[in-house]
């Protein structure tokens, strides 16, 4: 079954425990960092983070917007995070490399993320040290954005290519996701769907959840 996870950034910061209380039926919670710099946008951080792991046992799957990510793996490890994907255009690649390896030597799961004008064949080097492949239908760094069909054909390609290699990746889809595009993204091979400002302004959002799973 595919997997939800609502996006914090689209919470009420005032009131996040709430907030997360009426999303628990969700299988993960999507924790966007950005730092300003690698997106034109700030966000939230470690002590956020830190919170919200004392609030909540749900699985943290932690998306670092920012330039050298490898820099705060081990911060972000310890301050809750279960999966901690970072961009392939953040750093050098060697830097990449060290921050996958880091991570799943913290016992963390790895994700790398591709923005929308990065090729899937740019992630292959990688491949192999990662749990988790993030594509992105957005730009990164705003929610509520239009979502880019175009990259279906890259989630369509990651989906063979790590089938016929055999991998036990998983494949995310994050932005503009809503019900239609949900079953689009579905489709093309996603094992999880993040969404934000559909779940969170949806007045049944458990109802929504179960819809973006295409249980409803």
């Amino acid at each position: 079954m595919i997997k939800i996870a609502p996006s914090l950034l689209s919470a009420d910061f005032a009131d996040l425990a709430s907030d997360i209380e009426s999303i628990k039926s969700a299988d993960w919670l999507h924790f966007d960092v950005m730092d300003g710099v690698f997106v034109p946008n700030i966000s939230i951080g470690i002590p956020v983070l830190t919170s919200v792991r004392r609030t909540t046992d749900m699985f943290l799957d932690v998306h670092l917007m920012i330039t050298q990510p490898q820099r705060y793996i081990g911060d972000f490890a310890a301050a809750g995070a279960d999966l901690i994907t970072v961009h392939l255009e953040g750093a050098a690649p060697e830097d990449i490399h060290a921050a996958l390896r880091r991570t799943r030597a913290l016992g963390k799961k790895a994700g790398l993320s591709l923005k929308p004008g990065t090729a899937a064949d740019d992630l292959l080097p990688f491949l192999s040290e990662c749990d988790l492949v993030l594509v992105m239908f957005v730009e990164p760094g705003f929610g509520g954005q239009k979502f880019m069909r175009d990259q279906l054909d890259k989630l369509s390609a990651l989906r063979k290519i790590i089938d016929v290699r055999g991998l036990p990746v998983l494949l995310e889809a994050d932005g503009g996701v809503n019900p239609a595009t949900a079953r689009l993204c579905a489709a093309a091979g996603a094992d999880v769907l993040v969404a934000g400002s559909d779940i969170f302004k949806a007045q049944d959002r458990a109802a929504r959840i179960r819809e973006l799973r295409g249980e409803i």
